[in-house]
């Protein structure tokens, strides 16, 4: 059988699927912050953005950006009734004071442990960006990653042991791919979905850790 990878936007709506009512959610840089176009509008989901947004809304409507409501990664955001912004360190201090329930990061690694893997490749000319992604792994109730299940090379991002700078160790709970969507458990990574058509032999085959199989 033939399978299909998901898109970004798909891996974005998956994402939203298991942010319940009620959380309190910080969005990272790149592909995670499509995720609050996926967010049912009867949900009561509290967006939180490093720059001092808190309870914002998804992309306002072309020709009605507001050049002052953008999000970490610079992008133009809508605010919700109730809604905040507020200073850089108070930001910084929800952060890391255990009051965000779910973070969702972008990475370069995740290892079989949890230990991510997201600023800095190590490589002579990587422009090192680390922003607010320490505070958010160790911060935050619960971490996911979004990322692509290989490189553009073809190279495992899910790994055995980290080859990158570590973000945070045993950090990561749930891992969302192109390819299938992990859980990090104390008993190894479990499969608990993966596109149609993938085999779990061929899915392990492009992952650099032992994988189990629990989507029966």
């Amino acid at each position: 059988m033939t399978y299909t990878k998901l898109t970004r936007d798909q891996i974005a709506a998956r994402v939203a699927q298991d942010i319940p009512d009620g959380a309190y959610v910080n969005l990272g840089i790149g592909l995670p912050t499509k995720i609050s176009k996926y967010l049912p509008a009867d949900k009561d989901v509290f967006l939180h953005s490093e720059n001092g947004l808190l309870a914002f809304g998804p992309p306002p409507p072309a020709g009605e950006e507001d050049p002052e409501l953008i999000n970490a990664g610079k992008e133009y955001v809508t605010m919700l009734t109730g809604g905040s912004f507020f200073h850089h360190g108070d930001s910084f201090t929800m952060m890391r004071g255990g009051h965000l329930d779910i973070c969702v990061l972008g990475a370069f690694q995740v290892a079989a442990n949890g230990d991510l893997a997201n600023w800095h490749t190590g490589a002579p000319d990587a422009i090192p960006a680390v922003g607010g992604a320490m505070d958010l792994a160790v911060g935050a109730k619960k971490v996911f990653v979004t990322t692509d299940h290989v490189t553009k090379a073809g190279e495992p991002k899910i790994v055995a042991e980290l080859t990158y700078p570590v973000t945070g160790k045993h950090c990561v709970n749930r891992i969302y791919t192109d390819l299938c969507v992990i859980d990090v458990t104390p008993d190894g990574l479990k499969v608990i979905e993966k596109v149609d058509g993938l085999g779990f032999d061929e899915l392990q085959a492009l992952t650099g850790a032992t994988l189990i199989d629990a989507t029966h």
